[in-house]
């Protein structure tokens, strides 16, 4: 464990809560303009670092899979100075075998180092969350230091009041607002989060902005919050990363961030920065104990390639002949391709060569989890 790493643990029970950054996108999270925002939200943990890609907001979707399999390809493609090793949680609905409030589907979570979810519906993200085992393990591990990223959908569901998007938009409903999972009201703080603050799909013709509500009627709905809630835009290609520990968010991208809190505007272009007292008076929540189930999964072992399981066993075949010459050039070999070896009684067993933390894994397991 390296300097930069910050010590959790599973129960939550060590130390204070030091919660992680949490990065806000307005939109393009699989685009050039959106790795940055990947990037500062994995840059605090060592590699390999450990992504789940939480599928639940598209889960209506009969593709929600492949909405959430391009974000984990996009980190596997794009972050691969931090090797990252990626999971997708196909939490989609409750009360079926994608469950949200399957404990054992949703454990990876509590290990996680990046927990991400994207687009689909704020309203279903809302619903099949709200007071679910994912949130709760959700929110635990974030208290325990590990980061979010929250893109679009994603976004407006963690606010206090979020914008039901669609039901306006597609569906003609009234303009209103409908309570949300509220991931900042812990802090101290009251926030409506819009997305796609700039959006200009409809051209000429019709104000997308405001995340399609269009300035005149975003002004309108305005007066149906509280008014102590603070509304924060965040344009598209946009991300506004809360650092907890620095008592500041961060604007990247290519856009700007706009804070609406009574009748004060502040925008903030990319490459700026504001303290965090902006939005409200901060505090710091206690950690929340959580202890995994048993049995439950937690991220997959590092796969072993057909070639390199090959190798081990010709070098085990070596020393069992006394060839130790034969034996160290093919530990050689092995140290060349990224892998170290381990004599043990039981026979040998191999990690990632750039990996000291990983466990070493016994030869007999590669059967399984090989890949050519």
């Amino acid at each position: 464990m390296g300097p930069g790493r910050p010590t959790v643990s599973a129960s939550g029970s060590e130390g204070r809560a030091r919660p992680g950054k949490i990065v806000l996108f307005g939109s393009g999270e699989i685009a050039p303009s959106g790795r940055r925002g990947h990037a500062v939200a994995m840059a605090d943990f060592e590699p390999p670092v450990k992504v789940a890609v939480l599928e639940t907001p598209a889960g209506f979707e009969l593709n929600s899979a492949r909405v959430a399999g391009r974000v984990a390809d996009f980190i596997r493609e794009r972050l691969g100075e931090f090797r990252p090793r990626v999971l997708v949680l196909p939490a989609r609905k409750r009360g079926t075998p994608f469950s949200p409030d399957d404990p054992h589907l949703v454990a990876p979570l509590l290990e996680a180092d990046y927990i991400f979810m994207g687009p689909g519906s704020p309203t279903y993200a809302i619903r099949q969350l709200q007071g679910s085992v994912a949130w709760r393990y959700l929110v635990a591990r974030h208290r325990q230091g590990a980061a979010l990223g929250l893109a679009s959908a994603a976004a407006i569901a963690v606010s206090a009041w979020a914008l039901p998007v669609y039901e306006i938009y597609k569906a003609g409903h009234d303009p209103h607002w409908v309570r949300g999972l509220d991931l900042f009201g812990d802090f101290g703080l009251q926030l409506a989060i819009v997305s796609h603050w700039n959006n200009r799909e409809g051209g000429e013709e019709v104000d997308t902005s405001r995340c399609f509500m269009g300035r005149e009627r975003f002004e309108a709905m305005r007066r149906f919050l509280p008014p102590e809630v603070v509304i924060l835009g965040i344009d598209e290609h946009t991300m506004a990363v809360f650092d907890f520990q620095k008592g500041r968010v961060e604007v990247l991208g290519l856009g700007q961030v706009t804070i609406l809190r009574g009748r004060e505007i502040r925008e903030v272009e990319a490459g700026g920065a504001f303290p965090i007292e902006w939005l409200g008076e901060i505090r710091f929540p206690p950690p929340i104990p959580v202890e995994r189930p048993p049995g439950a999964p937690g991220f997959p072992r590092p796969a072993l390639p057909s070639e390199v399981a090959a190798l081990i066993r010709e070098r085990e075949a070596a020393r069992r002949r006394r060839d130790w010459t034969t034996a160290d050039a093919l530990r050689e070999r092995l140290r060349a391709l990224g892998y170290e070896v381990q004599d043990t009684r039981e026979g040998p067993r191999w990690r990632p060569l750039n990996d000291p933390t990983a466990p070493w894994q016994p030869l007999e397991d590669t059967a399984e989890h090989a890949s050519a």
